[in-house]
Protein backbone atom coordinates (compact mmCIF):
# COMPACT_ATOMS: atom_id res chain seq x y z
CA UNK A 1 0.00 0.00 0.00
CA UNK A 2 1.17 3.21 -1.06
CA UNK A 3 0.96 6.40 1.27
CA UNK A 4 -0.40 9.28 -0.31
CA UNK A 5 -0.22 13.15 0.77
CA UNK A 6 -3.98 12.68 2.50
CA UNK A 7 -2.00 9.60 4.34
CA UNK A 8 0.70 11.66 5.57
CA UNK A 9 -1.52 14.42 6.59
CA UNK A 10 -3.43 11.96 8.22
CA UNK A 11 -0.30 10.65 10.37
CA UNK A 12 1.07 14.15 11.08
CA UNK A 13 -2.45 15.23 12.32
CA UNK A 14 -2.58 12.67 14.76
CA UNK A 15 1.22 13.00 15.53
CA UNK A 16 0.40 16.37 16.51
CA UNK A 17 -2.68 15.72 18.70
CA UNK A 18 -0.92 13.24 20.87
CA UNK A 19 2.21 15.42 21.05
CA UNK A 20 -0.12 18.17 22.55
CA UNK A 21 -2.19 15.81 25.02
CA UNK A 22 1.40 14.62 26.65
CA UNK A 23 2.70 17.95 26.57
CA UNK A 24 -0.09 19.07 29.49
CA UNK A 25 1.44 20.77 32.29
CA UNK A 26 5.33 20.50 33.22
CA UNK A 27 6.59 19.98 36.49
CA UNK A 28 9.65 22.24 35.60
CA UNK A 29 10.71 24.43 33.48
CA UNK A 30 12.42 23.72 30.41
CA UNK A 31 15.60 26.31 32.18
CA UNK A 32 15.82 23.64 34.64
CA UNK A 33 14.16 25.86 37.47
CA UNK A 34 12.43 25.34 40.56
CA UNK A 35 9.58 26.58 39.34
CA UNK A 36 6.84 24.65 37.75
CA UNK A 37 4.78 25.34 34.89
CA UNK A 38 1.81 25.59 36.23
CA UNK A 39 1.16 28.29 39.11
CA UNK A 40 0.50 27.58 42.38
CA UNK A 41 -3.36 27.86 43.89
CA UNK A 42 -3.72 29.72 47.12
CA UNK A 43 -5.80 28.29 49.65
CA UNK A 44 -8.44 30.19 51.68
CA UNK A 45 -9.49 29.39 55.07
CA UNK A 46 -13.10 28.72 55.24
CA UNK A 47 -14.03 31.48 57.33
CA UNK A 48 -12.64 34.05 54.58
CA UNK A 49 -14.39 31.62 52.03
CA UNK A 50 -17.85 32.35 54.15
CA UNK A 51 -16.79 36.36 54.18
CA UNK A 52 -16.40 35.91 50.84
CA UNK A 53 -19.54 34.62 50.27
CA UNK A 54 -21.55 36.87 52.08
CA UNK A 55 -20.06 39.68 50.40
CA UNK A 56 -20.79 38.44 46.81
CA UNK A 57 -24.28 38.00 48.64
CA UNK A 58 -24.59 41.87 48.69
CA UNK A 59 -23.67 42.25 45.08
CA UNK A 60 -26.07 43.27 42.15
CA UNK A 61 -27.25 40.32 40.06
CA UNK A 62 -25.25 40.38 36.95
CA UNK A 63 -22.01 42.37 38.63
CA UNK A 64 -18.91 42.67 36.38
CA UNK A 65 -17.35 41.30 40.13
CA UNK A 66 -19.32 38.58 40.72
CA UNK A 67 -18.55 37.58 36.46
CA UNK A 68 -14.84 38.29 37.15
CA UNK A 69 -14.91 35.89 40.60
CA UNK A 70 -16.85 32.94 38.21
CA UNK A 71 -13.77 33.12 35.72
CA UNK A 72 -10.86 33.56 38.58
CA UNK A 73 -13.19 29.91 40.06
CA UNK A 74 -12.83 28.09 36.60
CA UNK A 75 -8.29 29.41 36.25
CA UNK A 76 -8.18 28.21 40.11
CA UNK A 77 -9.67 24.77 38.78
CA UNK A 78 -7.82 25.00 35.58
CA UNK A 79 -4.54 25.22 37.63
CA UNK A 80 -5.49 22.22 40.22
CA UNK A 81 -5.57 19.97 37.36
CA UNK A 82 -3.08 21.09 35.28
CA UNK A 83 -4.98 20.78 31.70
CA UNK A 84 -3.20 22.35 28.74
CA UNK A 85 -4.33 26.08 27.07
CA UNK A 86 -5.86 24.65 24.28
CA UNK A 87 -8.58 22.40 26.45
CA UNK A 88 -9.20 25.07 29.25
CA UNK A 89 -12.48 26.24 27.26
CA UNK A 90 -13.84 23.10 27.97
CA UNK A 91 -13.85 23.36 31.22
CA UNK A 92 -15.62 26.61 31.26
CA UNK A 93 -18.28 25.60 29.01
CA UNK A 94 -19.08 22.54 31.20
CA UNK A 95 -19.05 24.76 34.16
CA UNK A 96 -22.39 27.15 34.51
CA UNK A 97 -22.47 26.56 37.88
CA UNK A 98 -20.24 29.07 38.59
CA UNK A 99 -21.92 31.84 37.10
CA UNK A 100 -24.56 33.85 39.15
Amino acid sequence: MTCNARCWKRRLAVLAIVTSLLSGCATVGSEGGALGACPAVVEYSREFQARAADELALLPERSAIAEMLADYAVMREQARSGLPPRFRGLLRQSAPHLRR
